[in-house]
């Protein structure tokens, strides 16, 4: 009875995993409007969803609580954060391909709370073999939607929280979005994200 009962539960573990990557799709660069910049992926009805899903501090034993929702072609990412454990909170996406080796940043159209959040972005890119991301912070104001650009150049290599020297971000070679809340602070989130662009620095 438990080999039938683990055997089931596999089949419905690869079973969601098959359903989430075929509802997934990954975003698709099209041509740059005429302020320079690329919509990479928006929440309306047709765009294309890269298949986000929730990774919180659980994972490593934390106590925060987060998720998202899609409403009125945004998408709202809100929990709460819970020092006393990992502290944080966290949206990301299945994996894809992406050149933006044209542009000069990420931009993001959004409205939050006034909190401290973090963009990731996921490459190929290893150290000491073992695969790495690329954070970049940014504030927010509250209850406001504004712009905020995420130069490329600010963005840092880090392994489990461990800040490297390199190598550098190759802008070339996206794999991955990830949205989170690390600023080490308690209580309620809540972020309403309406696109991602990439852009162009305007001289």
């Amino acid at each position: 009875m438990y080999i039938l009962k683990s055997r089931l539960l596999w089949w419905l573990l690869a079973l969601g995993v098959l359903l989430m990557s075929l509802n997934s799709r990954p975003p698709q660069a099209s041509e740059p409007d005429s302020a320079g910049q690329l919509l990479i992926t928006d929440f309306s009805a047709d765009a294309p969803d890269p298949g986000w899903y929730v990774q919180n501090d659980n994972v490593m034993g934390g106590r925060s609580e987060g998720g998202f929702e899609k409403q009125q072609e945004q998408l709202v990412f809100a929990g709460s954060t819970n020092t006393n454990g990992g502290g944080f909170s966290s949206i990301r996406t299945q994996p894809f391909e992406l050149d933006l080796s044209a542009y000069d940043g990420i931009r993001l159209r959004l409205k939050a709370d006034g909190r401290r959040y973090t963009w990731q972005l996921q490459t190929n890119a290893r150290w000491r073999g073992r695969p790495i991301s690329y954070w970049a912070e940014f504030d927010t104001g509250a209850g406001e939607w504004e712009t905020v650009d995420i130069p490329f150049t600010r963005f840092y290599p880090q392994y489990r929280g461990y800040v490297l020297d390199d190598p550098p971000l190759d802008p070339a070679g996206i794999t991955e979005f990830g949205l989170y809340i690390y600023d080490k602070k308690d209580g309620p989130f809540e972020l309403h994200l309406d696109s991602v662009h990439g852009y162009k620095d305007v001289d």
